[in-house]
């Protein structure tokens, strides 16, 4: 190892010394190069440029591509190009072509089985309520098994097209604008510009609404007699279906009448209240028939006889 240092030594040394012998050397040629330059001016003007552009031209022609493979900007500037070059020579009938068709939303059709219902049944097909209600003329929430509906694709309003009616009538009987009918795109039209619409299409309605028509309240209507004692025949009050029998916490009998028929009394006997509460019975009129039996009639608008009054 001392070997090896000592030979280091002698080596930066004796360049080190050549090197100063050079720079003397130089020093006194110099002066006499200058001095023959400066007589030659311009003589070899002409001939330096020209060595100097052909220099020129042979550096950038060798070293040209060597900058060029080790420069990372230029490098992506030639694959840029290259992408260029691809979608300019690209022949779009080289391969074989072929038409995609979208999937259109279609109404579906479910067959109800035992455990379902509305709710349930709009759940599973992310939908309202009354999405399905309505799109199957359904007048209350009740199905049975075996029943057959039309499950919408969205949650709105299915309309059949009938003679006569247009975008805009339509919009106004389901609450929506003309526009939200025209910008959904399964809907389709016989003239695009005027929007007509054929007798008979299906037309969607999205986020339409079937507004309920307003219910009239039934009223007490009886004919009022003194001293009349019950018969023990019940006559049937008002027309209507049965919507609920008597159980254990419901002991009384619910008729729908949505025809607004009527109330009459049950049978003959005197009232013994007439009231309006804001809960349970709300409005109601309860009759004594003399001979142990009691009739009470609740979920009224409103009454005609007073208590103490005789009815038949």
């Amino acid at each position: 190892m001392v070997e090896i240092g000592e030979f280091i030594i002698f080596l930066k040394n004796y360049f080190l010394s050549r090197l100063i012998s050079a720079g003397q050397i130089f020093e006194g040629i110099k002066d006499i190069i200058v001095a023959f330059l400066i007589v030659k001016r311009g003589k070899y003007s002409s001939s330096f440029l020209n060595t100097s552009f052909l220099m020129i031209v042979a550096a950038a022609i060798v070293g040209g591509p060597i900058i060029a493979e080790n420069t990372p900007f230029l490098q992506s500037l030639n694959n840029q190009n290259n992408y260029q070059a691809l979608v300019v020579s690209y022949n779009p009938y080289g391969g074989s072509l072929g038409t995609v068709y979208s999937v259109k939303p279609e109404i579906v059709s479910y067959r109800v089985v035992a455990g379902d219902s509305l709710a349930s049944i709009a759940k599973r097909f992310n939908l309202a309520t009354n999405s399905i209600k309505w799109s199957n003329n359904l007048k209350s929430d009740l199905i049975k098994p075996g029943q057959v509906l039309s499950i919408p694709p969205f949650d709105g309003i299915i309309h059949k097209v009938e003679s006569g009616e247009t975008v805009y009538s339509i919009a106004k009987k389901y609450k929506v604008t003309a526009q939200n009918i025209v910008n959904f795109p399964l809907n389709d039209f016989v003239d695009i510009d005027t929007f007509s619409l054929n007798s008979g299409q299906t037309l969607f309605v999205p986020e339409g609404v079937i507004e309920n028509k307003p219910v009239i309240q039934t009223q007490f209507i009886a004919s009022i007699q003194a001293g009349v004692r019950g018969s023990s025949n019940f006559i049937w009050p008002t027309s209507g279906g049965i919507t609920q029998y008597p159980v254990v916490y419901h002991m009384a009998l619910d008729i729908a009448n949505p025809s607004s028929p009527p109330v009459l009394a049950a049978d003959s006997g005197t009232v013994v209240y007439a009231g309006c509460l804001n809960w349970g019975y709300g409005c109601h009129v309860i009759i004594d028939h003399g001979n142990g039996y009691q009739s009470l009639y609740a979920h009224m608008s409103s009454y005609s006889p007073n208590i103490g009054d005789s009815v038949s």
